[in-house]
């Protein structure tokens, strides 16, 4: 014996259009995530402050900031190393914020229908 509502095309049209509904009101808040977090500013330091990097949320370097004694012509590799630390820093909380603001629109679908997330 089948159970009610299992299947789609079981006989719920109206179920099947609240569901489509759904998806363009989370598509809607997808854009609108989307938008918000390319106006947001991250920044990220390395060498205890002494780089400091801000990127957008498009993923784009908007400010370098070095600090005097960090520019050392004889070790020029260092300062290199801090800026790429500082970058990554700086990209890895763009992941997190644009992580968890996904993770706040699915609230939780990806695990409860697989495939669709």
């Amino acid at each position: 014996m089948a159970k009610r509502g299992g299947f789609p095309g079981g006989g719920m049209p109206g179920n099947m259009a609240n569901l489509m509904k759904q998806a363009q009101k989370m598509q809607r808040q997808m854009e609108e995530q989307a938008k918000e977090m390319e106006s947001k500013e991250f920044t990220a330091t390395a060498g205890g402050g002494a780089v400091e990097v801000t990127i957008s949320g498009k993923r784009e370097i908007l400010k370098v900031k070095l600090d005097e004694e960090v520019v050392d012509p004889d070790d020029i590799e260092m300062l290199e190393d801090l800026i790429v630390a500082a970058v990554n820093e700086a990209l890895r909380k763009v992941d997190e914020e644009s992580g968890n603001a996904m993770s706040k629109l699915t609230g939780g679908l990806g695990g409860g229908m697989p495939g669709m997330f």
